[in-house]
């Protein structure tokens, strides 16, 4: 491994793993790792990518691309189990349940381990399309076991949300919520009433459940004066949903950006007139935290979201956006409407988001704690 930063030294090594997202991950690599880098950590991301390389001071470790889910949770697993060994680091970070083995064979070998959980496991597993209905009670069950083990054992958990935080020993957790950085924000403001185009956009992966399908079949909805396109900046998950939503009346009205860097994300919500987190009610989502919810918000933007309690308390308070049935496409194609007839309405909406994510909904109010994190892992035991 290079060395990085010269402030970097022995015992400050930091090894990020994750077997399901990619190297370029908004929370581990934009924020968590870049923080710790910025700290005078020496950090490594070992994940599936094409290469390795460096880049803002961290090192990326590559592992091939699983073609499949078996091959992922199998070969892949074991890919970056073997590069984390290599690589001899001071506290190991990883961010995907099906990693907790490598977790925990770690720690049997004495090393520090750090569980960050982004979702709350037996919820999540209880909503997968691919395990059978009859089988997911048990499955959750045994996730959630297979967990508390794990809390048990590793040195400390980063949890996303005080929901997941509340599943595990209180005197190990931090809930480090996935809020957005406050760079390259403050430049979009005051684009709604001048541009002649409307944009509604979607960024992140693009799934099903995640109201890929409601977001295409209200774009069919709306009056055609609206001139209006549905930008989506993702990847399809599984891929054959792409064949399936393109073949949904809305379709022509969509602009498919693809995986798209950070710098593209930032140009694409600075020219967008709202933006859409339409989850479906399942039980993982409902008091989940996205983020592109927040990125929506940091843009300046009016966010159209789910009308769930925890986002219609925070939306609400904010006044930031319109609250909707996330299954009804007709109050879907209603609410994208009202924003585009309602110009400075909308405006003062996205002004609102981003005031709120300045002062209270962004990274640097979570950064201190996950050094602070850090700091008890680096001091409190000698390397």
């Amino acid at each position: 491994m290079s060395e990085g930063r010269g402030n970097s030294h022995h015992g400050k090594k930091v090894c990020m793993l994750s077997s399901v997202h990619s190297a370029f991950d908004v929370r581990i690599y934009e924020k968590e790792a870049k923080s710790l880098a910025a700290a005078g950590y020496e950090v490594s991301i070992i994940a599936p990518h094409e290469k390795d390389e460096e880049a803002s001071n961290v090192q990326i470790k590559a592992v091939p691309r699983p073609q499949n889910r078996r091959q992922r949770m199998t070969t892949t697993i074991w890919e970056v189990y073997r590069r984390a060994e290599e690589l001899g680091a001071s506290v190991y970070h990883f961010h995907d349940p099906e990693l907790i083995p490598v977790g925990l064979l770690l720690k049997l070998k004495g090393r520090r381990v750090v569980y960050d959980v982004h979702e709350d496991l037996p919820r999540d597993i209880l909503d997968k399309d691919w395990i059978p209905p009859a089988l997911a009670k048990s499955v959750a069950t045994a996730g959630a076991a297979t967990e508390l083990l794990g809390g048990l054992l590793f040195d400390g958990i980063i949890a996303a949300t005080p929901t997941i935080a509340t599943r595990f020993p209180k005197r190990k957790t931090f809930t480090i919520q996935n809020f957005p950085r406050l760079t390259s924000q403050e430049t979009r403001r005051s684009r709604l009433c001048a541009s002649h185009r409307h944009i509604a956009v979607f960024i992140g992966g693009i799934t099903r459940h995640r109201g890929a399908g409601e977001m295409v079949l209200a774009m069919s909805k709306l009056p055609k004066r609206s001139n209006a396109k549905l930008a989506m900046a993702g990847e399809f998950d599984p891929p054959d949903l792409e064949a399936e939503l393109r073949a949904l009346p809305g379709w022509s009205q969509v602009e498919y950006r693809g995986w798209q860097p950070r710098a593209k994300i930032d140009t694409l919500l600075s020219e967008s007139t709202l933006g859409l987190v339409l989850f479906h009610p399942f039980q993982n989502y409902i008091e989940a935290q996205p983020n592109k919810l927040f990125e929506y918000m940091s843009a300046g933007i009016p966010v159209i979201a789910s009308d769930f309690p925890a986002w219609r308390e925070l939306i609400s308070t904010v006044g930031c956006g319109i609250l909707v049935d996330p299954l009804d496409t007709q109050a879907i194609a209603d609410a994208i409407q009202w924003i585009f007839d309602h110009a400075q309405e909308a405006e003062e909406m996205g002004s609102r988001g981003a005031a709120a994510v300045r002062s209270k909904y962004n990274w640097h109010n979570e950064e201190h704690k996950l050094l602070e994190l850090y700091a008890r892992l680096i001091n409190g035991h000698k390397n």
